[in-house]
Parts: C-alpha cells; sequence; structure tokens
C-alpha cells in the first residue's frame, strides 16, 4: 500500500521508506553501484585509469573514488528525474511545478549523497565495506513483513491451516538450506600450489617454502548479478523518462520497456518473464566470466611467481604456468557463472505462485556475503587490539 498524502506521507518521506518505496533514499545507494562499475570498466580501457587502480597505490585509489563520486551524483539526478516524472504521471504530486520537480529532484540526490556519506564512514572506521553494509541492512529491513507472511500463511482468515504451515516449513528448510549452500561457496576455494626455490644470498639463505594460491569457487561474488540486473532495467528507466505511459502503450519501444521489467512486474505477459529470464541467465554467466578475468590475471600472477623463483608443481614456469591458471580458473568460472544464475532465477520462480516473499537467492547472497566479510573484518580488529594492548 502506498501512502501518498496526509501525515502518513510526511512520516513516509522522513522513515526512509517504512510505508513504502517512494522517501528520500527511494533510490538507496544504486546510482554508486552503477558509477563504481561504470569506472571499473572504463579502468579497463582506458590506460590513464588504468594507470590509477593499480599502479599509483593509495593515491590512485582515491582519485577513482572522486571520479566515482562525481558520476555517482550525475547518475543520480538523471534516475531522480525519472522517478519524478514517473510519480507525477500516476498524480502522486498536487502541485506539478517547476518548484517541487526541483524540491523532489534535489531531495533524492541528497538522499544518495548521504547513504554514500555513511558508507564512507563506516568503511574507514574499519567495520567493513561500507556500501555493502548499507545494502545488507536495506535488504534485512524487509525481514519483518517476510515473517509476516509466513505467519499469514500459517494462520489465514478461517483460521489456522495445515497446508499453510506445510508451505512456511518448506520455506523455512528451503531457505535454511540456501543459505548453507551460499556459505559453502562463498567459503570453498580451489588451491593451486606454489613452491619457491632455496635462494643464497651472502650467509643467508631464502625461498624454500611451499604455499598455494587460493582461488574462489565464488570469486566475482555477487557483481555479475547486479551487472545484468542494470543491464537489463536501464532501458525501461530511459524509456519511462521520456514516455511516461509506456506500459500502457503499444509498438516497439513498449515491447522493449515490458521486455526490460518483465521479472520484476507481476503484471507484464508471461512470455516477456521467460524470454527476459532467459537473456538474464546468459548475461550472468557472460559477466561472470568478464568480471573474473578482469579482476584476476593468469599472464600477471604467472609472471609474478617466474619472478620470485616459484613454480607450480609439475607446471614449467613461463606460458604453461599461465595456461595451467587459465584453464583453472575458467572451470571455476563456469561453476561460479551456473551458481550466481540458479541463485538469481529463484525469485523467478515464486511468480508461478500466489507467495509474496521479500527475501530472494540475490538477496540471501548478498547477506550471507556481507555477513561473512563483517566477521572477518571484526575478528582482524580484535587481533590487532590484543597486539595493540599487548605491546602497550
Amino acid at each position: 500500500m502506498e501512502h501518498k498524502t496526509g501525515l502518513s506521507g510526511l512520516i513516509n518521506l522522513i522513515s526512509g521508506g517504512a510505508f513504502s518505496r517512494f522517501s528520500m533514499f527511494a533510490m538507496s545507494i544504486s546510482p554508486y553501484i552503477t558509477a563504481s562499475i561504470v569506472i571499473q570498466l572504463l579502468a579497463m580501457v582506458i590506460p590513464a585509469l588504468e594507470r590509477l587502480s593499480k599502479e599509483e597505490g593509495e593515491a590512485g585509489r582515491d582519485k577513482l573514488n572522486k571520479y566515482t563520486k562525481i558520476l555517482t551524483i550525475v547518475l543520480a539526478l538523471v534516475e531522480s528525474l525519472g522517478i519524478y516524472l514517473s510519480y507525477r504521471s500516476a498524480g502522486i504530486f498536487v502541485d506539478e511545478s517547476f518548484k517541487t520537480g526541483a524540491l523532489v529532484v534535489l531531495s533524492l540526490v541528497a538522499g544518495t549523497s548521504l547513504l554514500m556519506w555513511i558508507g564512507d564512514q563506516i568503511t574507514n572506521k574499519g567495520i567493513g565495506n561500507g556500501i555493502s553494509v548499507i545494502i545488507f541492512v536495506g535488504i534485512l529491513s524487509g525481514l519483518p513483513s517476510g515473517i509476516i507472511t509466513i505467519w499469514n500463511l500459517i494462520f489465514t482468515s478461517l483460521g489456522f491451516s495445515t497446508t499453510g504451515l506445510i508451505t512456511a516449513l518448506g520455506i523455512l528448510i528451503g531457505a535454511i538450506i540456501l543459505v548453507a549452500a551460499v556459505v559453502f561457496v562463498q567459503q570453498a576455494e580451489r588451491r593451486v600450489p606454489v613452491q619457491y626455490a632455496k635462494k643464497v644470498v651472502g650467509r643467508k639463505m631464502y625461498g624454500g617454502q611451499n604455499t598455494h594460491i587460493p582461488l574462489k569457487l565464488a570469486m566475482a561474488g555477487v557483481m555479475p548479478i547486479i551487472f545484468a540486473s542494470s543491464f537489463l532495467t536501464f532501458p525501461a528507466m530511459i524509456i519511462s523518462m521520456f514516455n511516461t505511459n509506456i506500459a500502457a502503450g503499444t509498438g516497439f519501444w513498449s515491447v522493449i520497456y515490458k521486455f526490460s521489467i518483465a521479472t520484476s512486474s507481476a503484471a507484464v505477459p508471461l512470455g516477456y518473464a521467460i524470454a527476459n529470464a532467459l537473456v538474464y541467465l546468459v548475461l550472468i554467466v557472460a559477466f561472470t566470466f568478464f568480471y573474473t578475468f578482469a579482476t584476476f590475471n593468469p599472464a600477471e600472477v604467472s609472471n609474478n611467481i617466474k619472478k620470485n623463483g616459484g613454480f607450480i608443481p609439475g607446471i614449467r614456469a613461463g606460458k604453461p604456468t599461465t595456461e595451467y591458471l587459465t584453464s583453472i580458473v575458467s572451470k571455476i568460472t563456469w561453476f561460479g557463472g551456473i551458481y550466481l544464475a540458479i541463485i538469481a532465477i529463484l525469485p523467478m520462480l515464486l511468480r508461478f505462485t500466489s507467495i509474496d516473499i521479500t527475501f530472494g537467492g540475490t538477496s540471501i547472497l548478498i547477506v550471507v556475503g556481507v555477513a561473512l566479510e563483517v566477521v572477518q573484518q571484526l575478528e582482524s580488529q580484535l587481533v590487532m587490539r590484543h597486539y595493540k594492548g599487548f605491546l602497550e
């Protein structure tokens, strides 16, 4: 239910969306995520940005972060304008003057800017990735509505429902299995052994140790899902800015719009949803390969091993090592892409049921991943505090 006017609308606006989706924080941190993706992609094709990300250390990363924030504001202005136009076409605003539009757009941009600043503070305090924590909290805010949905399955208006109880237990057991599977895959890794030759420098001997390269099964994390969903929904956002009544229309642009929002709207015909889901799965696998090989360069790792006098047992240094690492990463990436595709498709399957659960596979993937990251950060902070206290 959406509260458009009166006291409930005012409470909703200052509560960050407690009563409906339209609030100062309606865009959440999505413009920052999109800006980060764009900057990462540009860093792969623009040499100047690539040098900032790899060769210039902390100063270079600070500059990239600055560029990301500037692009975030630009994207937030565009997205907030689209949100305002869509809500204005729905007749939400009594006053549709330029001042009202400017106030709404600036308020939405200010909400995103505030969340971006809070994310920076969380990161600087060492709790974890601030943006991920904000997304984590935003997803968990839907937990009460999920609990109410499960409760209504068991206790309907007609009283206790045995069928509803069985359905609720099935949902809970499925959620537990899904969380366990996500934790297992997130923590699993393929360890490639590396052995370093002994070197004598003066009277001291260096090297001669055995170590390994840890390769995560889900090396790309949740980024391919974010890439794919942003890629699919972007056309709908642009089209709705120029034609606010596109959903009720016909023609080429109406088909593109309905295809773009097919998996997030129950009003769109099933055929659009199936086509959207197939394209979505292909994009997830493709972006998994793209992101994995963008963040892990087998040739660079092979060269570093060779420079330090190391080798993989049974594999010659140089090109054979690069080919061996590429083969392993490719197999892992296939597994990771299919795993992410299965996780992402689970919420779409609920379209064929009458159950409306806030949490989907992607949400659980993000929640579990961020939770594990925060726990690791807190453990490292505790260890640092322990040693600091011991030294003092």
